[in-house]
Order: structure tokens, then sequence, then C-alpha cells
């Protein structure tokens, strides 16, 4: 009997998947393989929290398989979920291109990027955490994102600034990697440089690799010299013993990975563009209720 129970389950499950729309994870790419495996880590907390569906992660550049890959091996209704954490040329551009490039076989929407949110500050509160920062610090922290030249995308960074701002109720300051804006080491220094001495780091990228690495090893120098230029009027033992300092007490938090709260932030943005509450321009769509069933009109 449990037996027959177990494979009508299954047989259940298996009915519901093909009438359900297909989440694929837009992944950026990195030729980390800590990169690859955190994400696909990522992909293994969504499908445990739906096993109903149909989880799939499509990959923008650098590894396989790519979005395009994807896409063409799926037919019905698929809604695509980027995993970035801002609006910029991947969720303007690229992703709209894969998604033309599919044809109409395939019935595609597009969810927004999962920044800014507070399921996000949850994430990075819990890395700064692990990382070794007291909960109760009233020490600022600097957000370090990989940056754009897409002005949307580094006010998305600044509003997740002030969402980690409210979830810590401390004072935030966004910085970039690449791009306009400043970089994580100038942002350090200038607030150690106003007497903030325990200064900490949140790395607000999805998975390690280069950018991930950058934070780390930019910080390092910039933070150095401008700690010995700020101190130069003052006497030099001073001056030593911020340069001897360094940054080895800089707290850098790791990138957000497989955290509970970014697994459900994939999941309601997947729920969302079902129920027809997201979607991007140009994307074509059978508008579907959130089960996803085919809404009739």
């Amino acid at each position: 009997m449990t037996m027959v129970t177990t494979a009508m389950a299954a047989a259940t499950v298996t009915a519901k998947a093909r009438r359900t729309p297909a989440l694929v994870m837009v992944a950026h790419g990195t030729r980390s393989p800590a990169g690859i495996a955190v994400t696909e880590a990522l992909a293994g907390r969504v499908r445990a929290l739906r096993p109903d569906l149909g989880v799939r992660v499509g990959y923008l550049g650098l590894v396989a398989p790519s979005l395009d890959e994807v896409l063409a091996g799926l037919r019905g209704e698929a809604v695509l979920v980027p995993l970035l954490l801002g609006t910029g040329h991947h969720v303007r551009a690229d992703i709209p291109a894969a998604v033309a490039s599919a044809g109409p076989r395939l019935r595609c929407r597009t969810a927004p990027a999962l920044g800014p949110h507070p399921l996000l500050a949850e994430a990075l509160a819990d890395r700064l955490a692990e990382a070794g920062r007291e909960a109760r610090s009233p020490d600022p922290v600097v957000l370090a994102a990989a940056g754009s030249s897409d002005p949307a995308a580094r006010a998305d960074t600044a509003r997740m600034a002030r969402l980690l701002a409210l979830r810590m109720g401390v004072r935030v300051v966004p910085s970039y990697v690449s791009g306009d804006g400043p970089r994580p080491a100038a942002a350090v220094a200038a607030l150690r440089d106003e007497g903030h001495e325990g200064v900490s780091v949140a790395t607000y990228l999805t998975a390690p690799g280069h950018f991930s690495a950058s934070v780390r090893e930019a910080v390092r120098e910039p933070v150095r010299e401008s700690a010995q230029d700020s101190v130069r009027e003052s006497a030099r033992d001073s001056v030593r013993e911020s340069v001897g300092r360094g940054v080895s007490d800089v707290l850098v938090s790791r990138p957000l990975g497989p955290h509970d709260a970014v697994a459900r932030l994939v999941v309601r943005r997947y729920q969302q563009a079902c129920a027809g509450g997201c979607g991007h321009p140009g994307s074509s769509w059978t508008p579907v209720t959130s089960d996803g069933r085919i809404r009739t009109v």
C-alpha cells in the first residue's frame, strides 16, 4: 500500500509540474568553481522549497548551460528569476534577448532582479554575524557591490544599503568594486578617518568569484595608505600603529550564497511573476494564476 501511495504522490507531483511554469534561475556566470557550486546549492534550496517545480539554472556567460540553451530545451511556460542584485544591462538587454530568441514555442515572464529586498538584508546581516560582527555593534557597515555604469543599478544598491541600515540599526555606506561610485576601500578608510574603528564590510554579491576576491584584495592597501595619510600630522607612533594594524580587524562577510532567505526570495519572485505582478517589458506571457493554471478571461 505504501509503494502504491508513494507512486501516486510522485505521479501527482509530475503532473502538476507539467502544468506549472518552469522556474529558470538566471545566473551571471563565473570562472570560479566555488561560485558555480554556490549557485547550484542555491538552486538545490529552491527545489527543496518548491519540489513541485522544474527548477533550472541558466548562465549569462562563462558557464554551461547558457540561458539560451536552457530556454531552447523548454516548451510551454517559464518564469525567469535573475540572480542579480540590481537592474542593469543584463536585466534590461541580455535576458530579453534570450527570451526573444526562444521564439513563440515558449511563453516567458521575467521577474525583477533580486535586490533590493528586505530578505537580502536578513541574509547580509546573518553573513556579517558569521564573519564575527557583534550583534549590538554600533559601528557602521560598508556595503560592497559589484558596481555598474547604470544609474538604476547604483540606485538599487543605495536602496539596499538603506534596507540593511534599517535591519541592523547602524549606518550603512554603499560602495562599488567597479563602475561609478566610491570603492569599498575608500568607504572603509573614510569611516575610519571619522573615528569608527570597528567598520565591517558586507559583501553584496550572490556567489564567490572575481568580484568577491576583489572586495578583499582591494580593501587592504588603500586602507593602509589612507590611514597613514590621515594621521601624518599626528605623532610618529600613531602613524606606525595605524599602518601596522592594516585591515586585519576589518570583518568582511562572505557572499550571500545559498542562504535560506535568498532561496525564499527566489520563490517569492517566481510566485509574483506567475500572479502577473511583475515582468520585464517585451516578454510574452499567457496570464496564469499563482498556481500556474491558465487564467481565462
